[in-house]
């Protein structure tokens, strides 16, 4: 009889299962493992660290609604790629975490990296589990591939013993497992449905919140429809942008503060009562406003506020069905009425003043001025992959999407890091599905400094990436090089150094000299606007634009800061 042993079944069971990337570092104990995946035709890409790998599988698990894989090694491996396996956990998108481990023989004893990756990965998955035996392998995958894609998408993940990975046994002991079917769709129930549809008919102020759930549910054909025949307003958020098109008229992104606290009813349409909408409460809301919630997730229903209405449901089958209720009862809210025209006027005066700032392009660059000229050059629906506080949320709401899942940014759990990960996963996407399209990373230069080498990564891999860091010499803001240098100045370094500065003027740009190629220094607009069109002519390779800004430029003001300080 032939034999087999665990890397080979491990491969062939997420090859089965139609896993078709693996992100991760080797080394102990699963070296061998990464070339069993490769020689079973799964494409594997080493990154410089496991967290930024991490980031990269989950972003492709969004992007396609498949799980891809990470592979560790044991201990400080593992332990790294549980920021990651969190963050994917918070954003609701599915990955599979595949660490290797101390041998079970060693186990107890002081064994090599020894550590208790099940439990410790439990907190932050939906499934975590240690196969008995190799025999037992594809039925673990077969389910850890099930939870992380079925019901809410999270992370799986799987720990792999040496021992268990260099097992042999008969080919015919294997328990093969079926792949996983599609995750099946979840229809409402209709008197629900009536009812959100009735609730919308007698709001005075009503709005739609288009949530990243709309977004990875593949909705937009049935949420653009609601749209258009009823004339909502609708507010997205960050990752539910493009859902329905940023330039579609009813889009009130601009008066996102004034939508959200006058409102009387509001659908949230995979979106959820937590920090990034303020919990649904007042003093960002009305006291009486009234909440239709439309989540895959049961529990979700009626967090942090009673909803008025509340479905549990796939969001295309709810959209598609309202949208039919409200067609039959004749509504449509009318254009024209008193609460169109105070959302239009809001956002009038709102675009006015971000225009005023965008036209500034007096040096040191504001923020607007560089969004603006970055928006202004891009190509027609980039895939835009964003972090940094400032960089981030400035960028959203000048830099547009007109299609879904085209905005890549920190997510629920508000991670740095994110952003080099992410483009990677996006360019890949974009190289099996769209080869024409531009990637654009646009970092702070803080959350740059979390994960930069994998610049290399993306030289390795020939990827077309263009990244730019919005430089203000430190988190949140930094200090010019004089001030920073009087600050400095007359002591120790630790004790007068402010904790929000970094080195000023920094020349991040100089590490693509590491590889053979020139970057981009820019202080002017029209330096952006040549560096931006030489980078994308670039097919082969990555490119980096840095860009310096006044040190304390700041965002327009805001009505409400972004953190609600207390939801009591």
């Amino acid at each position: 009889m032939a034999e087999t042993n665990g890397d080979q079944i491990l491969a062939e069971a997420l090859r089965d299962q139609g896993v078709r990337y693996v992100f991760g570092i080797v080394g102990h104990p699963v070296i061998e493992l990464a070339l069993a995946l490769q020689a079973a035709g799964l494409r594997y890409l080493g990154f410089r660290n496991e967290q930024a790998a991490c980031y990269a599988a989950q972003a492709h698990g969004f992007l396609t609604r498949k799980p891809a894989a990470v592979l560790c090694v044991s201990g400080p491996g593992l332990l790294h790629v549980i920021g990651g396996m969190a963050n994917a956990q918070m954003n609701c998108w599915p990955v599979l975490v595949l660490g290797g481990s101390c041998p079970q023989d060693h186990e107890g004893i002081g064994g090599f990296q020894e550590s208790n990756q099940v439990e410790a990965s439990r907190p932050h998955c939906k499934y975590a589990a240690r196969p008995a035996s190799a025999s037992l392998i594809p039925l673990h995958v077969e389910k850890a591939v099930r939870l992380a894609t079925y019901g809410r998408p999270g992370a799986a993940y799987l720990d792999l013993p040496a021992t268990l990975l260099k097992q042999s046994i008969d080919s015919d002991r294997v328990a093969r497992a079926r792949p996983v079917p599609e995750p099946p769709l979840v229809f409402p129930d209709t008197r629900l449905v009536e009812e959100a549809a009735d609730l919308l008919v007698c709001a005075k102020k009503p709005l739609i919140v288009v949530g990243k759930g709309a977004a990875y549910a593949r909705s937009e054909a049935q949420v653009r429809w609601l749209v258009e025949s009823t004339n909502l307003p609708f507010l997205p958020t960050p990752m539910g942008k493009g859902v329905v098109p940023d330039t579609d008229t009813r889009c009130v992104s601009s008066a996102r503060s004034a939508a959200l606290l006058q409102s009387d009813v509001v659908l949230l349409l995979g979106a959820r009562l937590n920090w990034m909408l303020h919990f649904g409460r007042p003093p960002r809301y009305r006291s009486d406003v009234q909440f239709i919630q439309v989540d895959i997730c049961a529990e979700e229903l009626h967090n942090s506020v009673t909803a008025g209405v509340a479905i549990q449901a796939s969001i295309g089958p709810v959209a598609e069905l309202l949208a039919e209720a409200l067609k039959n009862r004749r509504y449509s809210h009318d254009r024209n009425g008193p609460w169109w025209r105070e959302l239009d006027n809001k956002r009038n005066s709102n675009r006015e003043t971000v225009d005023r700032m965008s036209t500034d392009i007096s040096q040191p660059l504001n923020y607007y001025a560089v969004f603006k000229t970055i928006q202004d050059s891009l190509p027609d629906n980039c895939m835009i992959c964003s972090e940094g506080a400032n960089t981030m949320d400035i960028g959203r709401t000048i830099l547009l999407n007109n299609l879904p899942r085209h905005r890549l940014d920190a997510g629920t759990f508000g991670t740095m890091g994110v952003g080099l990960g992410f483009a990677i996963a996006a360019a890949l996407y974009c190289k099996d599905e769209h080869p024409n399209k531009k990637v654009i990373c646009i970092e702070g230069d803080s959350a740059f400094g979390f994960s930069g080498m994998e610049l290399e990564t993306m030289f390795r891999y020939k990827l077309p990436i263009v990244v730019v860091i919005v430089n203000n010499n430190g988190i949140y803001g930094g200090f010019d090089s004089e001030t920073y240098t009087g600050i400095r100045s007359g002591g120790e370094a630790s004790d007068l150094t402010p904790p929000n500065t970094l080195t000023p003027d920094a020349h991040y740009e100089k590490m693509m000299e590491l590889f053979g190629k020139k970057g981009y220094f820019c202080k002017s607009t029209e330096q952006i606007r040549i560096a931006l069109k030489e980078s994308l002519q670039i097919k082969d390779a990555p490119s980096l634009i840095n860009i310096m800004i006044n040190p304390q430029a700041d965002r327009k003001e805001q009505a409400f800061s972004w953190l609600t300080e207390s939801k009591l």
